[in-house]
């Protein structure tokens, strides 16, 4: 076991001479990998095809569901590849909220670094499963092994840089929560580059990307891991005052709640009514976001005066072009907003950053009916990102939430714990939007008026969500711990005042700037770049 004592807790406390702003980068090093789980929809066409390579190779129609599970002489169904989306977001809420605590103790960078084995593991699962063409390793390795991965490594930063940025607690999960968000930006192209360079007259390339990725990623999450640093106990930002929980604070606890206990606490179910509520509304719209513009507009989008079921082959192929690059617009508000509504909560608090959540996405939702019939495609558009960013915010405000309401001892584990609401919203906000289109359609609704109803029943989920926000207080004394519980868990969680001698060669060194530099530029680099090749796709828009 000394072989991997390096990822003890009390190996990675940060000496005296540590600069604080060394730790986003490392949590966005491995964020920007696990949130390619959002572009996983750039392989499912050539996975469709993989047997048939040119087209797809339909099954027989009497075969039965499992019979096509083990299947290898034709192809998938896309709606089966789909599975995955399920998959990581539910095992990423259930592997959060289970393994939260451990994290607490075993510290961020063995969380770290077992996200990365589960992350890149499963793609490589999944690309033995592709090369089989076996669809059940790709959701066992991706799906199941990948998405507890992906668990561990979203809340793996989140306790750490909450301690280091006391501060600017909003600014600090808002710059690491915007790498999950910016993931599918570098992967999707890099992705789609790498099947290119890899498709033969007799593969598609996708299993040999799977492998180069999982190579690439685990360079990036390892050296994520190895960034992280724990604050020694007792520090603080110099100059800053802790707040007394008084006048404009008072809803910001400086005592400290155990992860075992907030099942039972009433705020801990009104936050997760409140990210749920907002979550289902985005993850709704953000998943039907380019055929409803395609259905809404139709020729408008290519100065045609016809409804979308008019249109030829090749005009559909040009609006669909233009609804890839709205859905490129709606990313990078969705990334923007996570480090611009965290940064601005540190101003004007948690629960007034989701007051204007859940007003302003009322308003929003309820004006999208009239803006497609009035034909605004500008202020439609307009509205489409100012909610997407709004989406992006809620997640990153969260876990500064939980700090405040809940102390920061345990606020990883308990954010873990908060996650399931996203598991819930995963499965709700679809199947709203979905069930709903479908519905509309099949009693003779025109597409273009389809979603009307659904924006109002989404509206009102913001409603419910406004009333829980508005009911969640500071905790009762009953459910803080004791000093004897918090000095308890302090032991568990090895916590100590310095770490000059066993956090390794240097570590009471002054950090050189040219560190923090050559640190930030390995993950913003190719956040830039992603960022550019969106910004290239979403100018079709305003051609």
């Amino acid at each position: 076991m000394a072989l991997f004592d390096f990822l003890e807790k009390d190996r990675t406390v940060a000496g005296p001479g540590f600069n604080r702003w060394l730790v986003p980068p490392a949590a966005l090093a491995i964020h920007l990998c696990i949130g390619m789980a959002y572009g996983f929809s750039v392989f499912w066409l050539p996975l469709s095809r993989a047997i048939g390579i040119k087209d797809p190779v339909a099954c027989a129609k009497d075969l039965g569901f499992f019979a096509e599970v083990f299947a290898t002489t034709c192809d998938w169904k896309i709606s089966m590849l789909g599975w995955m989306y399920t998959l990581f977001f539910v095992f990423l809420g259930s592997s959060a909220a289970i393994w939260g605590g451990w994290l607490e103790h075993a510290g961020p960078r063995k969380a770290g670094f077992v996200s990365a084995l589960c992350w890149c593991g499963g793609l490589v699962i999944s690309a033995i499963g592709i090369k089989t063409h076996q669809i059940w390793m790709m959701w066992l390795g991706s799906g199941v092994i990948g998405g507890i991965g992906l668990g561990l490594g979203y809340i793996s930063p989140v306790s750490t840089l909450i301690k280091w940025f006391p501060d600017r607690r909003g600014m600090a999960t808002g710059m690491a929560i915007m790498g999950f968000g910016g993931g599918a930006m570098i992967g999707a192209p890099l992705a789609n580059e790498l099947m290119k360079f890899f498709a033969t007259p007799t593969s598609v390339g996708v299993y040999e990307t799977f492998l180069t990725m999982a190579a690439i990623y685990f360079v990036f999450m390892v050296c994520g891991a190895m960034g992280y640093r724990v604050v020694p106990t007792g520090w603080k930002p110099a100059g800053w005052t802790a707040p007394t929980g008084a006048g404009s604070n008072a809803m910001i606890t400086n005592r400290h709640v155990h992860v075992n206990r907030v099942w039972g606490i009433p705020q801990f179910w009104l936050i997760w009514a409140v990210l749920m509520l907002n979550v289902s509304a985005g993850i709704g719209i953000l998943g039907m976001a380019s055929p409803l513009l395609q259905e809404v507009f139709g020729g408008k989008l290519i100065g045609v005066t016809a409804a979308f079921n008019e249109l030829t082959t090749a005009q559909k192929a040009s609006i669909a072009a233009i609804a890839a690059g709205f859905t490129g617009l709606l990313s990078l508000f969705n990334i923007g907003g996570r480090f611009v509504w965290a940064s601005c909560s540190d101003y004007i608090g948690r629960k007034g950053t989701y007051f204007v959540f859940l007003v302003l996405g009322f308003v929003l939702y309820a004006s999208i009916p009239s803006l497609s019939h009035a034909g605004s495609l500008a202020l439609f558009v307009g509205v489409f990102c100012i909610i997407l960013s709004m989406y992006g915010g809620g997640f990153a405000t969260v876990p500064a939430y939980l700090a405040d309401i809940f102390g920061t001892q345990m606020v990883g584990a308990i954010h873990g714990r908060l996650l399931t609401a996203w598991a819930t919203a995963g499965v709700l906000g679809p199947v709203l939007v979905n069930y709903i289109r479908e519905y509309q359609l099949a009693h003779g609704v025109p597409k273009a008026q389809a979603y009307d109803i659904t924006m109002y029943i989404l509206a009102s989920l913001l409603v419910i969500g406004f009333i829980c926000n508005l009911l969640v207080r500071p905790l009762d004394d009953k459910y803080f711990m004791t000093d004897a519980e918090l000095a308890a868990e302090k032991q568990l969680a090895h916590e100590r005042a310095a770490a000059s001698v066993v956090t390794g060669a240097g570590s009471g060194a002054v950090t050189s700037p040219m560190t923090v530099v050559l640190a930030w530029a390995a993950v913003g680099i190719p956040l830039a770049i992603g960022i550019g090749i969106t910004l290239q796709k979403a100018a079709i828009l305003f051609k």
